[in-house]
């Protein structure tokens, strides 16, 4: 069902190319689409011709080309033959649903926070709480990328390790490393040095107690 807020022309307009539809169909269906609104059942080259500067046999030809493409069809309802339009407004509104998916798809992966919280709640099997969707902000605003976080997660699953905190070291370990090799010292590890108590309160959260790497 396709709702009433979604104007026809609208997405044919908007879809006719990508659906391998031409000017001259594009024409046949708005004054077919404008018919049948006005009540009229069979739709015909020579009703059709009437109203376009396209002959009957043009027509026709262009009706046979929308039968066989599957946007065109003829019910029989109640001994009456009538000219419907409807299985291209259902591809039309399957295109609308594709693009708009595909948007919200495209709009979440460009948030790295939602891309992170996202992977870690499929390689976890679960919602992760606020409090670690709140880490999770802290490492984006830290300076990480998205895809170093969602590595080091794997990481840590491959070592049996299934919490933000498992998480959390390895960054630390990788950014340290990583400052070591290019400036000989860390100042990631200055850094948390620094903020040592910040660090020990956010490792007493509750939600981090589940850390089986630290038995």
């Amino acid at each position: 069902m396709i709702p009433d807020a979604l104007d026809f022309r609208f997405l044919l307009i908007n879809y006719y190319k990508k659906m391998g539809l031409n000017e001259k169909e594009l024409a046949v269906i708005f004054v077919t689409d404008y018919l049948i609104q006005e009540k009229n059942d069979l739709i015909t080259g020579d009703i059709l011709s009437l109203k376009m500067n396209f002959s009957a046999k043009e027509i026709d030809d262009i009706l046979v080309n929308l039968l066989h493409k599957g946007y065109l069809e003829y019910n029989t309802d109640q001994q009456t033959m009538r000219t419907t339009l409807n299985p291209l407004r259902q591809r039309l509104y399957q295109e609308f649903q594709i693009e708009m998916s595909n948007e919200a798809k495209q709009s979440s992966d460009d948030n790295p926070t939602e891309k992170v919280v996202r992977s870690f709640q499929g390689e976890l099997g679960r919602s992760l709480s606020p409090a670690e969707i709140q880490r999770v902000r802290e490492w984006i605003a830290y300076g990480y990328d998205a895809n170093l976080i969602i590595d080091a997660l794997k990481e840590a699953l491959s070592k049996n390790r299934r919490s933000i905190k498992a998480v959390d070291r390895i960054l630390l370990e990788w950014a340290t490393s990583e400052d070591v090799k290019k400036e000989g010292y860390s100042a990631q590890n200055e850094s948390w040095k620094n903020d040592i108590d910040k660090t020990i309160a956010i490792a007493k959260e509750k939600w981090l107690d589940f850390d089986d790497d630290d038995k």
